[in-house]
Order: structure tokens, then sequence, then C-alpha cells
């Protein structure tokens, strides 16, 4: 393991209940990221709820065991990746939050953003995760051992989403919850698409979310995301900076450990600032003398008086990557060169590549003297050539798996470690099977707004497919929302909804509370439909077989799809 990495591991390792300052403790080790608890006159302020209700009501059980029995008075919510909010029914009751005794805030368009990367990219976010936090590895000293960001996420648990009582909509926005003041710092376009920082003033405490933590983080993240903007980042570390100035004594964020002292934290705070910038002003100034991604990657490194911070090196995002996330926000993929505008897709590449070397046998040949130099990065990659181009070559999944564990143990970015090594167990044991979703669940699909759910209804429309069928359209009542009535419809293969309105002359009109329209989109099926009728939870008038039609053209979607292999032919 790299050694640098094994450094953050064990210091990621120290593991349980720490006080922050006073009145202000944390839990941490339990999860990727840190449950906070701020004590307020009656009860306790809970800052993020971390992945699952298991983690979060071990981490609970823990405060209240040594802290004292307090009831949750309050729930903030940092951000909306799931780390952070996926465990508050470990926290909190449902029905206090539904009749508002416990008050949940959150950054605005926390719940679009939640669900935006948890539902309608779910799926494929989640597959792409477990490579990135190397879910399915052993826990060895060959397998996972450290995140970067934290210790890991766990392995199994149960997560949920619950809407926000509050979101707050302006930086300065002040609230007093159970005696305690709060100032909130909006920052979206950061970290995460809503996010916020907050000062607890008469604690002088300020919250630096997940905007710096002890790590260069992700600009673009390997599960797949927006992609952030590095320059926006930078200038609300620097508003930060500005704003609570001689107003706090500690720094906490919501992974690892706080920075105690003023001149402590703005050290820190100006090294994270520095390194967003750097990386975003650096990676245009080569792209605007010609120099495309790969070759910005290639070139690009943090100056000595930053890359000698602990807390900005590769633990979780990388300089490499980041780069490239600068450059794909500003240019997009495509690098100009018309070579490259519209290649062959991968596996017929492979194929052609293949063949043009002198076969599989030539090239393994040619590759294994590169892994005798130690050339793992060339071997990984052409290498994965053959195996695309024949999945069944044992011979090719072995030595191409033996150059990413090389990679691997050489990583300093725990999830780059975790790729690779990932990558090198499917190809010696084949990718996982059997059916599953993703991140979609009851809870999350619940939260959802008629629009969202009518969206990711949309994503799983097989486009040809309905296309096909022919159009169709219904008039759509949620009988428990406004509005209420929806003009919903596939026109050309793609559905459309529109607000407001019944449709002119529809097909058929369904009418139905919310919870079963939310039904409906996470399991899009004909039998579902069939269940909801039979509770007399949804009406149809008119033609119900256009409804079936419906519901007969949706993608049911298999996480266990391949990714160091050829993907299934749709």
């Amino acid at each position: 393991m790299n050694p640098s990495l094994w450094r953050q591991a064990r210091l990621n390792a120290v593991s349980g209940l720490f006080e922050v300052t006073d009145r202000i403790w944390q839990v941490r080790g339990l999860d990727l990221s840190n449950l906070t608890v701020v004590a307020g006159d009656t009860g306790w302020i809970v800052i993020d709820t971390l992945s699952s209700a298991e983690t979060s009501a071990a981490a609970m059980a823990l405060i209240n065991e040594h802290l004292g029995a307090r009831p949750v008075v309050a729930v903030i919510i940092t951000h909306s990746h799931l780390d952070h909010f996926g465990g508050i029914r470990g926290v909190v009751d449902p029905d206090d939050v539904a009749s508002g005794r416990v008050p949940v805030l959150a950054p605005a368009g926390f719940l679009e953003a939640a669900a935006s990367e948890n539902v309608i990219a779910g799926t494929v976010m989640n597959r792409r995760a477990m490579y990135m936090y190397g879910m399915l590895l052993p826990r060895t000293d060959r397998g996972h051992v450290d995140s970067g960001l934290g210790r890991g996420v766990p392995l199994l648990g149960s997560n949920g989403l619950l809407a926000p009582t509050h979101e707050v909509t302006a930086t300065g926005e002040r609230h007093t919850i159970d005696g305690v003041d709060i100032e909130f710092h909006l920052t979206p376009g950061t970290e995460a698409p809503a996010e916020m920082n907050f000062l607890f003033p008469g604690l002088r405490a300020l919250c630096m979310a997940e905007n710096c933590t002890a790590t260069l983080h992700n600009v673009y993240t390997p599960r797949g995301a927006v992609v952030r903007d590095a320059l926006t980042w930078s200038t609300y570390i620097d508003e930060a900076m500005e704003m609570y100035r001689g107003r706090a004594d500690v720094v906490f964020a919501t992974h690892h450990w706080p920075r105690w002292g003023a001149d402590e934290w703005m050290e820190y705070l100006t090294v994270q600032r520095d390194a967003y910038r750097y990386l975003h002003d650096q990676t245009m100034r080569m792209a605007n003398h010609g120099l495309v991604a790969d070759e910005i990657a290639e070139k690009l490194e943090l100056p000595p008086t930053l890359a000698s911070h602990f807390h900005v090196r590769d633990y979780y995002g990388t300089v490499r990557h980041n780069a490239k996330a600068v450059y794909q926000r500003y240019l997009g993929h495509f690098d100009a060169n018309p070579a490259t505008l519209n290649p062959h897709p991968r596996v017929e590449r492979a194929r052609r590549y293949v063949a043009w070397m002198g076969g599989a046998d030539e090239v393994l040949d040619q590759a294994r003297a590169s892994f005798d130099a130690g050339d793992y990065r060339w071997v990984a990659e052409v290498v994965n050539h053959v195996v695309f181009a024949d999945p069944t070559n044992r011979d090719a999944r072995l030595l191409q798996a033996a150059a990413l564990e090389q990679m691997g143990y050489q990583s300093e970015s725990g999830p780059w470690r975790d790729f690779y090594l990932t990558g090198a167990q499917e190809l010696r044991n084949g990718t996982p099977s059997g059916m599953s979703a993703g991140t979609a669940n009851a809870d999350s699909v619940a939260s959802m707004s008629t629009a969202m759910l009518l969206t990711w209804l949309g994503v799983h429309i097989n486009g040809p497919a309905a296309a096909d069928a022919g159009d169709r359209s219904f008039t759509v009542q949620v009988t428990d929302d406004e509005p209420s009535l929806w003009d919903v419809g596939i026109s050309n293969g793609a559905l459309y909804a529109t607000p407001g309105r019944a449709a002119p002359e529809p097909d058929a009109t369904v009418v139905l509370p919310r919870a079963s329209l939310a039904r409906v989109v996470l399991d899009p099926t004909t039998e579902t439909l069939a269940a909801l009728e039979a509770e007399s939870t949804i009406h149809i008038t008119g033609d119900r077989a256009a409804v079936e039609g419906l519901l007969e053209v949706c993608d049911a979607f298999n996480l266990w799809f391949g990714i160091i292999e050829p993907r299934p032919n749709l």
C-alpha cells in the first residue's frame, strides 16, 4: 500500500466520540462521514446523519451513553450526498418530522439534487460507487483499507430520505434552534449542487460542510456526477474566510477532524482555497495554449507550497482527474481533433486494435514484456482491448488484473486503489450477477415532487419500443398535490409531462395520490398497476390497455452491468 495513503488510513481509523468545543461533539469512524451533535437547551441538534439508519443509530447510542440521553430537536443536512442524509431514519421518527416537531433544515435545491443523483442516475452511480469505495473488496491489506475521505461506506444497511421542512435560501439567513444561534452560508455548485456552511456565533465554531476536509476533493467524482466548479469552490472558501474571520475559534467539517485556533484554521482554509483556484487557473492556462485534457493532467502538479500540506494531497480527489474535470466543464469531452470526433464504440475499436496488432497472442506477448518493465499503465490499457474483443480470453484477463493490482498498490488515492483492485477482482472472478436496482428506494421516491417522479418515469421509457408502439396521451390527476392535473403522454418515443392541464384527447384518465404514483415509478410494471387497483388507490377511466402499454415499454435496470468488460448490447 502507498505509505502516504496508509498514514491517512491510520488517522481515519482513530474512531469514536470526540469533543469539538463546548457543546459540540462528533462521532467519527462509523461511516464515511461524521455525525455531529450540538447540545441545545433541551436536546440534540444533529448535523448530518451518515449513510444508513444502522450507523446513525449506533452513533446516537454512543452519544447518549456517554453524554446523557437527550431527544433530537432538529436535524441540519449540509448537502445532497447520500452519506450525509441517508441515515436520517436512525436519528428521527419520520412522524416527528412530518408533524413539525423536529425540523429538518437543508440548503436550497437539496431535494432535487439528492433525487437526481440517487434516483435518476441511481443505478449506474451505485454500480460505479462499488468500484470507487471498494464495496466488494476484502477488508485486508491487499483489498480495501481506506477511502481517503473516511474509512468507507457501510456494506449493508438501509438508507432513506425525508424531505426538509425548511430550505435555507440565502447567505446570512439566521435561525435560533433550541437556544442555539446559527448563521448560514450557501455554497451551491461547490462539492455538491446544494451545500451550505454555517457558523455557531455563540459557540465560535464554523462548520465547513464538505467544502474543506483533510484531502484534496473531487472536482469530478469517479462514481460519476455533474462536474463541479473549482473556481466557484475556491471563491466560496474565500467568502467564508472573510465572513467569519475573527468570529470562530474552531473549524470542523463533516469528514475528518477539526482545526483549532484562528491562525490554524485560516491557514487551512487558505491552502484549500488556493488549491482549487490553482487547479482551475493552470488547467485553463494550458488549455489556452492548446493542450487537451490528458496532456494537462500529465503535466499539472500543485506547487510545493501547496503539495507539502497533507490536507490537499490525493487521498480522495486527485490532481489528474481534477484537471480533466476543469477542462470538461469548459470544453467538454471532445478534444477538437477530428480523428476523435466520431470513433467506433469501445468493443468495435478493441476488435480492430487486436487484429491490427497481430492478434491476441501477439498483444499479450508484448504486454508481458511491458509488465516486466513496470509499465503497468500501458499493460492495463492495451490488454483491455483484448478483453473487450474477447471477454473469454483468460490469459488477457489475468494479465490485466495483475497490472491493475500493481497500480492499486501504488495509488495514494483511496478511490483509485479501490477502482484498480475491484477491476482486478472482477477480471479474475467475473462480474457479479443477479437483478438488483440502484439507490432508488421507497423513501427517496416518495420524497420526490410529481414533476421529478414523471421525469424518473421518462428515464425508464425504452425509446425505440415506445416509438414503435405509437403515440398516446393521458390525463393524470394527483389528488394530494398541486398542480393536480397533468397532461402526460408519449410522443415519438419520448415522454412529456405538462402541469396544470388535462390532456385534450386522452386515451385514459388516471387518478391517484402521489404515494401511488411513486410506487408506479419505483416499479413501473403491470403487476404494480394491478396491485394498486386491488387496493383502490388508483382509478383508471378510458382505455386501461393504453396505461398497461405505457408500462410495458418501461425498462427494468440491473445494477450488475460490466465495467471492466463489455456492457450489455442494447
